[in-house]
């Protein structure tokens, strides 16, 4: 297996991944007996790192080596055994055990690098199996990520006891939401039992709202800030990034944050 290899411009100190690896990534086949994160297709996928089960030992979350890995460790966490639900149809129950296989492969890797979980939800946002599922990377420590740091809570759509769901007034895309602790309390692997609960009905209404507003098909990419005072960000894939932004640098927002939460309050009360 080829090593990925960070390339870096040396005038703007701009980072590139070489990764051969993902040349060979598998082509949706639309046939749910093919697909390698159903339930008894197992021997599709490498050997399992982490299974979380029910009463009668089914699998209820799978992860496992991604085969086509970005990074020298590249995970993938399966969200459940149903080809089609994800986290915004799931029962809640199932949504807290994905976050609770996030917290936990979070605080096994964290001692390697940088653990980056993000989730490309349809095609458009670079998703090549339909089958839901989301992403675990290991980035050397060496390596500057550029990414947000977290914005102030502005444009609230929700809140529960614990987080907050907005529209940041920075927002890069149109109906971006960003879910963050309302009290700073350093990285995700330091969340709690008692929050997980909390944030799993929070995170699936934010995305029953976003997809109510967004329409079919519904199509996002989301994160959690890898580092201290940490958030999930949810960016829906509305628009694509063209030759002005290419070449500029800049994003352009066809969305006021402000009517954006607007809308998505609505929603998740109708």
């Amino acid at each position: 297996m080829s090593k990925p290899v960070y390339l870096q411009d040396m005038k703007t100190g701009r980072i590139v991944v070489y990764a051969p690896e993902r040349v060979g990534r598998p082509a949706e086949s639309g046939k749910i007996v093919g697909c390698p994160f159903c339930a008894g297709n197992k021997s599709m996928t490498p050997p399992v790192i982490l299974e979380k089960t029910d009463s009668a030992g089914r699998w209820l979350i799978r992860v496992f080596p991604n085969k086509f890995p970005i990074t020298e460790c590249h995970e993938v966490v399966v969200h459940s055994s149903d080809h089609v639900k994800d986290v915004e149809d799931l029962p809640v129950s199932q949504v807290e055990l994905i976050l609770q296989a996030y917290r936990e492969r979070f605080n096994f890797l964290k001692n390697l690098g940088q653990v980056l979980i993000f989730c490309n939800h349809g095609k458009i946002a670079g998703a090549s199996l339909t089958h839901p599922h989301s992403q675990i990377t290991v980035i050397p420590n060496n390596i500057d990520f550029n990414v947000l740091y977290k914005q102030p809570v502005a444009n609230i759509i929700a809140q529960s006891k614990f987080f907050s769901a907005y529209c940041p007034e920075f927002s890069q895309w149109p109906y971006e939401v960003w879910i963050a602790p309302q009290i700073t309390d350093g990285e995700f692997g330091n969340i709690t039992d008692e929050q997980i609960i909390d944030l799993a009905p929070l995170w699936q209404k934010s995305l029953q709202a976003l997809r109510a507003v967004t329409g079919e098909p519904f199509v996002y990419n989301s994160y959690i800030h890898h580092i201290n005072d940490w958030y999930l960000r949810i960016i829906p894939r509305q628009v694509y990034r063209a030759g002005f932004e290419l070449g500029t640098g800049l994003a352009v927002n066809t969305i006021s944050p402000s009517i954006a939460s607007q809308k998505l309050q609505k929603a998740l009360t109708s």
